[in-house]
C-alpha cells in the first residue's frame, strides 16, 4: 500500500472539479454582459483553493449577429456568456491569513505537484476520450498480432539451453546399506552407448552394492551401473543398463582455448531442482582446487575453471557449457562461506569450480577402456600443507619410505628430499595441492619443465611422467 500522501487532506469538492460540461437544452438568449465581480487574490502557497476563472465577456453585437428575434434561427447560438464549465461564478472566498514558514511547506508543494500531475492527466485523457469520438484508432499491439513463428538465435542461452537439455540427466545414488542414503546429481550423455560422465562423489555411495538411477528431462528413468570411477580426478562413468535409441552425446570442446570472461552455461538439479540452467562466465583458470578437506589420499585434486554461474549441491557431475553449447567442464566444486572446498548444503557465492573437459575426456576414455584410472605422477612425496612458498619435496614418504621414489621420475631428473618446486611448465606452483592439480593435466610419459629451489639456488631440470594405476 503506497503512504504516498498518507495524512494530508484532499478537499472533496472543488470549484472547477466538474469533469462534464453542461448541455445547453434549448439555445440561450444572448445577454448583456455582466459586471465581473470583484475578486481577491488567493496566495499560491495555498494549494486548497484556486482563484475562480474570470468569465469570457460576450462579444460586442454587429451588424451580422443575430439578434434576439432570431434565436430560434438554428444552432449554434452565440457564444454563451458564462464560464466555459457552464457553471456560475462562485464568489471569491475571503483570503485567509499568510501562512507561517515552516517544513510543512514541502509537504503542501508536493501535493500541489501531485494535483497539478493529475490535472493534466485527465485534460489528455478527455482530449484523448473526445478525439477517440472522432474514429481515432488504438496502437496498442496484442499477443495475437505477435510473429506467429518466433525463433530464438543460435548462441543464445535459451536456444543452447534447448538443445543441450535433453542430454543432460539427473542421478539418484542410493546405498546398498540399511540406511539407503544416497544423493542426487548430475550427469551427461557422452556417447550412443549409453555412457554417462558424471562426477565420482555423486556415485561413491552407491559404488558398493548400492542402486543407480538416471532420469532425463522427458521424465523417462533408466537403471545404471558404475562402469569406472576415479577418486584423484573426480570423475565417474556410468553405463545405461538398457540404453534407449536416439542418444544425443553432448558435443565436447576444448578447454585449453577457454579465456577468461568467456560465457559459460551450467545445467545440473541443484538441490534437487532438475533441469536448472545458470549462466555467468570464465572468472578465472587453472584454480588449483582440492574438493576433499586438503588431506587424505581420498581427496581430488583439479587445476580447474573457476565460474561464477551459479552451481549448489546436486549441480555435481553436470556439464559447463561454452556460448556454443559445448562441454568444456564438469561442475565439481563450490567455495562455501563455512567450510572450505567442496559440495556441502552452503549456496553458490559465485565461486564455482569445473574440472576441464579435456582432462575429464582423458579420464572418461581410459575408465570405459579399462575400468580403472590412470594417474601421472613424478615419484616424490611432497607437503600437502605449506602453501606460498611452493611445493616441498618431504623428507620422508608415507610409512617411513624415501620421499624421491628410486629410479623413478623425480630421481631420475636430479630432485632430492627439501627440494622446492617452484614451476611445473608454464605454471607457478606455490603448494603441494597446485603442483598436484597441474601433473594431472598431463598423461603418463609427458616431458614437462620443472623449475625448483636447493639451497637458495633456483635450477630447472625435465621430468618424464610415471604412472599408477587405480586409487589404491
Amino acid at each position: 500500500m503506497s503512504t504516498e500522501n498518507e495524512g494530508t487532506a484532499v478537499p472533496a469538492d472543488h470549484p472547477a472539479a466538474s469533469s462534464t460540461p453542461s448541455t445547453p437544452q434549448t439555445p440561450p438568449t444572448p445577454q448583456t454582459p455582466p459586471t465581473p465581480p470583484t475578486t481577491t487574490p488567493v496566495p499560491e502557497a495555498t494549494p486548497t483553493q484556486a482563484p475562480a476563472p474570470a468569465p469570457a465577456p460576450a462579444p460586442e453585437p454587429t451588424a451580422a449577429m443575430p439578434t434576439p428575434a432570431a434565436a430560434g434561427a438554428g444552432w449554434p447560438p452565440p457564444p454563451p456568456t458564462v464560464p466555459a464549465w457552464g457553471a456560475p461564478v462562485p464568489p471569491a472566498p475571503p483570503a485567509p491569513a499568510a501562512p507561517r514558514r515552516r517544513a510543512g511547506g514541502l509537504v503542501a508543494a508536493v501535493l500541489v505537484a501531485a494535483l497539478v500531475a493529475g490535472g493534466i492527466g485527465g485534460g489528455i485523457g478527455y482530449w484523448a476520450a473526445q478525439r477517440g469520438d472522432e474514429g481515432v484508432s488504438s496502437t496498442t499491439v496484442s499477443s495475437g498480432e505477435a510473429p506467429a513463428s518466433f525463433k530464438r538465435e543460435p548462441g543464445t542461452v535459451a536456444a543452447v539451453a534447448a538443445k543441450a537439455l535433453p542430454s543432460v540427466v539427473t542421478i539418484q545414488a542410493k546405498s546398498g546399506g540399511s540406511q539407503g542414503e544416497g544423493g542426487t546429481g548430475t550427469g551427461f550423455v557422452y556417447d550412443q552407448e549409453g555412457h554417462i560422465v558424471t562426477n565420482n562423489h555423486v556415485v561413491a555411495s552407491a559404488a558398493e552394492g548400492g542402486t543407480l538411477s538416471v532420469t532425463f528431462p522427458d521424465g523417462k528413468s533408466y537403471d545404471a551401473e558404475v562402469v569406472g570411477r576415479a577418486e584423484g580426478y573426480d570423475v565417474a562413468v556410468l553405463k545405461l543398463t538398457n540404453a534407449p535409441k536416439g542418444l544425443k552425446p553432448l558435443p565436447l570442446g576444448d578447454s585449453e582455448k577457454v579465456a577468461v570472461g568467456d560465457s559459460t552455461i551450467a545445467i545440473g538439479a541443484p538441490f534437487g531442482l532438475s533441469n536448472t540452467v545458470t549462466t555467468g562466465i570464465i572468472s578465472a583458470k587453472d584454480r588449483p582446487v582440492a574438493s576433499g578437506d586438503g588431506s587424505g589420499g581420498s581427496n581430488s585434486y583439479m587445476s580447474a575453471l573457476q565460474t561464477d554461474a551459479s552451481i549448489n549441491p546436486g549441480n555435481s557431475g553436470g556439464p559447463l557449457l561454452d556460448a556454443s553449447g559445448a562441454v568444456i567442464g564438469i561442475n565439481s566444486a563450490i567455495q562455501s562461506t563455512g567450510s572450505g572446498f567442496g559440495q556441502t548444503q552452503a549456496g553458490s557465492i559465485g565461486l564455482g569450480f569445473a574440472i576441464p573437459v579435456n582432462q575429464a575426456k582423458n579420464v572418461a576414455q581410459q575408465l570405459i577402456r579399462t575400468g580403472k584410472p590412470v594417474y601421472p605422477v613424478i615419484g616424490a612425496t611432497v607437503n600437502m600443507q605449506e602453501q606460498g612458498e611452493g611445493a616441498t619435496i618431504a623428507s620422508q614418504g608415507s610409512g617411513g619410505t624415501p620421499s624421491v621414489t628410486p629410479d623413478g621420475p623425480a630421481a631420475k631428473a636430479g630432485l632430492k628430499a627439501g627440494d622446492v618446486i617452484t614451476g611445473f611448465g608454464d605454471h607457478q606452483i606455490d603448494s603441494g595441492p597446485s603442483l598436484i592439480s597441474e601433473i594431472w593435466t598431463h598423461k603418463p610419459g609427458d616431458q614437462v619443465k620443472i623449475t625448483y629451489e636447493r639451497d637458495g639456488k633456483t635450477s630447472t631440470a625435465t621430468v618424464t611422467l610415471g604412472e599408477r594405476t587405480g586409487d589404491s
